[in-house]
């Protein structure tokens, strides 16, 4: 046995899989892509015992060995390749004990391929629900593999699962036998191909055959070479995969009916079910799902806003204390004006950002996104879209780049570009602290209905706008890309569960620590460059900024003059030279030359403008007791032409709708071009959505100044 060997977890959808991984890893995980593949790829390691550990690799959840989507087609791409990297020593298979004979079928495949097995019986208790019985014992003799009874939800069964995984590992039993042997009917075929690529496994020479086009590790001139095999032996691999299926699941029926018992007593209909009469509902089911998303981001700004007050005041202490403490000098501006002040633009939103993954995480744990998926079906399919297309769009309010690619398991090509091409659309976390900010400040805490207020209904507009505008953007878009084949949704609902908190808390864990280290070091990294910008200039112009001021008002003294002087050097600097020659762009949407830099740098993230504003308004003018904060200080600027506030009403709606609309993420750029191999569409992706904002944010402007 290896020192740590490779435990992979297959199961169907919705069977507990990635359950069974939390439990088994806990926050000893990361997150990547498959070797030559952007297919995410999630893994992690375990203790099988005191002195050995092993890893388990998550792979995405399938029926059959035979994939219907993109993100299903690195299973058989792995298994069926022992030279891989990520090639198992043992396998685990998670089925769902309620549905027995459907997640076998996936088992009995799996098991051909002669890898070591480890079937274990989960969601038992929705099994017992349903009058259902299994004898493990009688199934383990059945199979010839190690059967063990779980509850991934609550991490019971987790010791017999590791002392089955090591007996499976230092165990050689062997290959016991074919649930279906493709030799039995075409000996010869398969016999060719074992003997021309070194196979000793029957089942493993019928994929050869059957899936040579997917399989990443066989050459153009393999496959040709398997074309020919076909053609010579009269193969058609259409008709002998639905043989295949109705062989393994007559064998099924048997094992089934040997080792599961069932009651003739009829249960009442579950509460479950009354409930999905509301939530399934063609009218209760959207007014329910809009009510959900109001509490969420009214708890948004309810919830967040004191740790947020707390943690802005100290980041303006802390500035403070630095500046009162060390010695006047560049690199003290630097520390404080450039480098914590683009640490707060981070911190400040970390408790938005935990409160809004904890409330999405347990809609998801509960089982009532599902619910989501099944109504907004009736939406999608009118605009061109896949029930599937859900997922992305949904996926899509934490980040685009992991929702644009959980697009693969939409097998419908048309289908899956126009989802890729409107998700950006949906508001992604990274617009979360532009939106609040700019919405604390022009929008008032009116109480609505109790505990709702107009800041909440404001930040779910926003969130609908987005969604709307995706769905109308795919109805608009979909006459320009053709349709060759014909979509289908499948979706299997689970039953409602009660969150599992220690779930709950590795997705709240992973989101927080993904916004900080991804996003922050970009902020930080920007905020310093910014810094450096906005501190020089071009030949003597910080040195001559004192002498402007006081020539063009030289009644002012003290803190006004310092003031002035600040403001005067930063539109001197290479930052406000840079500013100044795009403000004729920007200035139909109300933006001066200060936010025309900040939102040049959001299009590397977009979260980045919030870093932006903090450290060109921290040099901009000398931070008092009254303008510390992040807030106070945008609340404090004043637009020196009108001489009102430049985050007023209509600057700051501008600037929301701007960035509902804007593609504004090097990152998605950068995925969109994986995911549809070509610059075409990433180009089509951007222009659209950057003409929308600009187009939307003026007419905004417009209106309301």
């Amino acid at each position: 046995m290896k020192k740590t060997p490779t435990i992979a977890l297959l199961g169907n959808p919705n069977s507990g899989k990635s359950s069974l991984f939390n439990q088994l890893t806990g926050l000893r995980q990361k997150v990547g892509n498959f070797p030559s593949v952007t297919v995410e790829r999630k893994s992690g390691t375990f203790a099988l015992d005191h002195s050995q550990t092993a890893t388990v690799i998550d792979f995405p959840g399938l029926y059959s060995l035979y994939p219907k989507a993109l993100d299903e087609r690195v299973v058989i791409d792995v298994l069926s390749n022992p030279q891989h990297e990520d090639y198992p020593d043992a396998v685990i298979i998670v089925a769902d004990a309620s549905n027995l004979k459907r997640n076998l079928l996936l088992f009995t495949q799996v098991a051909d391929l002669g890898l070591p097995v480890v079937l274990a019986l989960n969601m038992l208790d929705v099994a017992e629900d349903k009058n259902l019985k299994i004898n493990a014992v009688k199934l383990a003799m059945k199979l010839g593999v190690p059967v063990v009874r779980i509850n991934a939800r609550v991490g019971e069964g987790m010791d017999n699962l590791k002392k089955a995984i090591q007996e499976t590992l230092t165990v050689n039993t062997g290959f016991q036998k074919y649930y279906f042997d493709p030799a039995e009917q075409f000996p010869e075929l398969i016999g060719e191909v074992k003997q021309q690529y070194s196979l000793r496994n029957n089942y493993l020479a019928l994929h050869y055959v059957q899936q040579h086009d997917i399989f990443s590790f066989v050459s153009p001139e393999k496959r040709a070479a398997l074309d020919g095999l076909i053609q010579k032996h009269d193969f058609r691999e259409h008709g002998f995969q639905a043989a295949e299926t109705m062989h393994r699941y007559a064998l099924i029926d048997g094992l089934v009916k040997d080792s599961v018992t069932t009651s003739n007593f009829i249960p009442k209909p579950l509460w479950t079910r009354r409930l999905d009469d509301i939530l399934l509902h063609s009218f209760w089911g959207y007014a329910v799902f809009l009510m959900v998303m109001l509490v969420i981001f009214q708890s948004v700004f309810s919830l967040a806003s004191y740790p947020m007050d707390w943690i802005d005041g100290g980041i303006a202490w802390l500035n403070d204390g630095l500046k009162s403490l060390l010695p006047e000098s560049t690199l003290t501006s630097l520390l404080t004006d450039g480098l914590v002040a683009g640490i707060g633009g981070v911190v400040v939103f970390i408790p938005q950002i935990a409160f809004l993954f904890l409330l999405v995480a347990m809609l998801e744990e509960s089982g009532y996104m599902s619910r989501v998926m099944v109504i907004m079906d009736r939406l999608m399919r009118k605009v061109g879209l896949n029930g599937k297309s859900v997922v992305p769009l949904i996926s899509g309010v934490a980040c685009a780049v992991p929702a644009i690619m959980s697009a693969r398991s939409i097998g419908n090509r048309k289908e899956r570009l126009l989802t890729i091409l409107v998700t950006p659309l949906m508001s992604c976390s990274a617009r979360l602290p532009i939106f609040t900010i700019l919405i604390a400040l022009v929008v008032p805490a009116t109480p609505i209905l109790g505990f709702f207020t107009l800041q909440g209904l404001t930040l779910l507009g926003l969130y609908l706008l987005g969604t709307v505008s995706a769905l109308l953007s795919a109805w608009a878009l979909r006459g320009f890309v053709p349709n060759t084949e014909k979509g289908y949704f499948v979706m299997e609902m689970p039953t409602y569960k009660a969150p599992r908190w220690n779930h709950v808390g590795i997705a709240v864990w992973e989101s927080v620590r993904s916004f900080v280290v991804e996003a922050g070091k970009i902020i930080v990294a920007i905020s310093i460059i910014l810094w450096v910008l906005a501190s020089y200039g071009p030949a003597d112009s910080m040195e001559r900024a004192e002498a402007q001021v006081r020539q063009a008002q030289p009644t002012l003294s003290g803190v006004d003059l310092d003031n002035a002087v600040a403001a005067q050097k930063l539109e001197n600097s290479y930052a406000g030279h840079f500013g100044k020659f795009i403000e004729p762009a920007i200035a139909p949407l109300g933006y001066d030359w200060k936010i025309g830099i900040a939102l040049l740098t959001s299009f590397a993230a977009r979260e980045v403008f919030v870093g932006t504003v903090s450290t060109i308004y921290s040099l901009g003018a000398e931070v008092d007791e009254d303008n510390a904060t992040l807030k106070d200080r945008l609340r404090a600027e004043i637009n020196p032409r009108t001489g009102q506030p430049t985050y007023n009403l209509a600057t700051s709606f501008s600037l929301l709708i701007f960035y509902v609309f804007a593609m504004m993420c090097m990152s998605t750029i950068a995925t969109v071009y994986r995911e549809t191999h070509g610059w075409k569409w990433p180009a089509v992706q951007f222009v659209y959505m950057t003409g929308l904002a600009y187009l939307l944010a003026f007419l905004t402007y417009q209106v309301l100044k």
